[in-house]
């Protein structure tokens, strides 16, 4: 049988009581932890794991599945309303969601800008997965320690002038990401690091409390000048119909958002790599092709660049989990856990012998990306209604979730800490013209680009050549090269007039 016979008996697998029942309380799920700062797919999924442990294994993890894929839908709406981002990936969404919503007065908008373009990232995904699955787990596995530094070498260097024009300012954020990063123990000597002696220290800074701090709670910092302000944004007569985008914006969002899912499920089979490296990927790449508008003031292609990307990375995760029965992320982990808790062995052999949970759960994601675009939609009328709420009402609101997100994550006051003082830190940044998300998202790849470098090392005892002797990385090391040079050459060529200056007429 073909994979598409396959698929659609794995749809009659799917379609019994229980498993669209598990299907949509999963999504619902997935859509509520995602908009809550602090929590995230990973303890979603094992906060709810224990819940399966009496369905049949088909149930279970079509349910879990749900969740982890509905979690990137979720994760944009505080993003996008309140400036807080629900989890990694949405970092990026806040980028240019949060202006749109309050800047421009579009919330509804930017919502449905980003469920459909999650829609469609997560279709692209789906479908690479049913048709490729097997052989892009395998094109995954060749992606070792070498591979894997030279590629974050070049999602690295490209930070610098990612965000805004000023790449001196971005150089010097990621610099201070990576810094920041590399505070606590050394996880291969066990030496510790910047630690100041302090025991907290010793485990370095936390990823959610920095994140929530530097752009969620330096917001309500700069709110704090601006509560005697009433909001201007009318949203009490908002309905599903006035939240529609036009045409214009339909053709504005495709191509991002097409591109976008091709590449985050690419991104999404490499081991390790996960759907926050796939959204700062699609968004690095958009940055390249020409926006109607400046990414950053509240673009479209800046919403739907991300968003498709990192749906289309959670549903090319399930390739290598399936196929080899290798997790790409934390939330796989605990995926691989319980499909052994059930007694399956994932791996190539999953799909002959098991073939009707395999292609069941395919079938799912399939379900689940429908139904939660569905709920998504429905809601954002309800959703908008937060910008309605005057800013010294949303001032408390807003502390609120960020303290509980913080402290959710570490159970403890140090994770609050932590927040409060990041918030400080974004807040002045941003006052003086600093953009802090170089900064976030050096923070995010620094410890997996360090990782690997040093086992990359340890294999070649030292020697560079192992990023040259493989053509995957010879060729990112290239890459690196010609982004590293082109600014110096294009400068010398300004200079000699052979190029006009950038902006010039």
């Amino acid at each position: 049988m073909n994979n598409f016979s396959m698929l659609m008996s794995g749809f009659a697998v799917l379609f019994t009581f229980q498993n669209i029942a598990a299907t949509v309380f999963g999504a619902i799920l997935g859509l509520l932890v995602g908009a809550m700062p602090g929590i995230g797919s990973l303890a979603g999924v094992a906060l709810l794991l224990p819940l399966t442990f009496k369905f049949n294994p088909t149930t279970a993890i079509i349910m879990l599945g749900a969740l982890y894929y509905a979690n990137m839908y979720g994760g944009a709406f505080s993003s996008i309303l309140i400036g807080i981002p629900g989890d990694g990936p949405a970092v990026m969404t806040m980028i240019d969601g949060f202006p749109m919503a309050t800047k421009k007065g579009r919330p509804g908008q930017a919502l449905l800008t980003s469920n459909l373009s999650s829609f469609i990232g997560g279709t692209i995904g789906m479908i690479i997965l049913t048709f490729m699955g097997p052989l892009l787990a395998e094109f995954g596995l060749k992606f070792g320690p070498a591979e894997m530094t030279a590629l974050l070498l070049v999602a690295m260097t490209s930070i610098g002038w990612l965000v805004g024009e000023n790449p001196t300012k971005g150089i010097i954020l990621t610099a201070f990401g990576i810094l920041l990063a590399s505070m606590g123990m050394d996880t291969l000597s066990g030496y510790p690091r910047y630690d100041f002696g302090s025991i907290y220290l010793l485990g370095g800074i936390p990823f959610v409390p920095f994140v929530i701090g530097v752009v969620g709670f330096s917001q309500v910092i700069r709110l704090m000048g601006e509560r005697h302000h009433e909001t201007k944004l009318i949203v009490d007569k908002l309905s599903i119909k006035s939240s529609m985008i036009t045409l214009h914006d339909l053709r504005r969002l495709l191509p991002p958002a097409i591109r976008s899912g091709f590449l985050g499920t690419f991104v999404g089979v490499l081991p390790g790599a996960g759907a926050t490296t796939a959204a700062f990927m699609g968004y690095a790449v958009q940055k390249s092709f020409k926006s109607e508008e400046p990414l950053g003031s509240g673009a479209i292609e800046g919403i739907a660049a991300p968003e498709a990307a990192n749906n289309a990375a959670a549903a090319g995760a399930f390739a290598p989990l399936l196929a080899l029965g290798i997790p790409g992320s934390g939330t796989g982990a605990v995926l691989l856990g319980g499909l052994m808790m059930w007694g399956l062995n994932p791996g190539p052999l999953l799909f002959t012998n098991s073939p009707e949970f395999a292609w069941g759960l395919i079938a799912s994601l399939f379900l689940a990306n429908l139904i939660t675009l569905m709920i998504s939609w429905g809601v954002i009328p309800f959703l908008v209604k937060i910008l309605s709420v005057p800013t010294r009402l949303m001032i408390p609101v807003i502390t609120v979730v960020c303290i509980v997100g913080s402290y959710s994550t570490s159970n403890s006051m140090y994770g609050v800490l932590i927040m409060f003082a990041s918030g400080v830190l974004g807040y002045i940044l941003s006052e003086t013209g600093y953009n802090t998300a170089p900064a976030v998202l050096s923070f995010v790849l620094a410890p997996l680009l360090e990782s690997n470098m040093r086992k990359a090392f340890i294999i070649s005892q030292g020697s560079l050549k192992i990023f040259v002797e493989k053509p995957i990385s010879l060729v990112f090391i290239l890459i690196l090269l010609i982004t590293i040079c082109f600014p110096l050459i294009r400068v010398a060529l300004v200079k000699l007039g052979w190029m006009k200056k950038k902006g010039a007429v």
